[in-house]
């Protein structure tokens, strides 16, 4: 629930700012490649339901390595950011790891809330 509603806040922030930044944030394909999966994982093992991150641990590990790789645009701290994105692609590693060796849902929950927390930090600590 608490996950939810800094949800709810960050959309309502986006939504209420983007006005006065619309001009300095830069488009980062990678990232909202990144966060297609992210959300379609992490949302639905929020309600309880794994097997989307069950079927999907390889391709959002795939999509963090992507996005480490890329390219950090303008508005974003490189340093900051790069250290951020390494340690999601650990992290996704480990929750592919994971879904290999079986591991319980509750474990699987805990590893995609981490691996989504680190997902927000780029998108609200990283930022210039």
């Amino acid at each position: 629930m608490k996950h939810y509603f800094s949800f709810i806040l960050l959309v309502l922030f986006a939504f209420l700012s983007r006005d006065s930044y619309a001009q300095e944030k830069a488009v980062w394909k990678e990232m909202h490649d990144f966060h297609d999966v992210m959300s379609a994982t992490f949302h639905s093992a929020e309600v309880g339901k794994l097997q989307p991150l069950r079927e999907k641990a390889g391709l959002l590990l795939e999509k963090a390595k992507t996005w480490k790789a890329s390219a950090v645009p303008q508005g974003y701290n490189p340093a900051k950011t790069a250290d951020t994105l390494k340690r999601l692609v650990k992290q996704c590693k480990s929750i592919k790891k994971a879904v290999k060796a079986n591991k319980t849902d509750a474990e699987l929950t805990t590893m995609i809330t981490q691996a989504h927390d680190i997902f927000h930090e780029i998108m609200e600590k990283c930022r210039e």
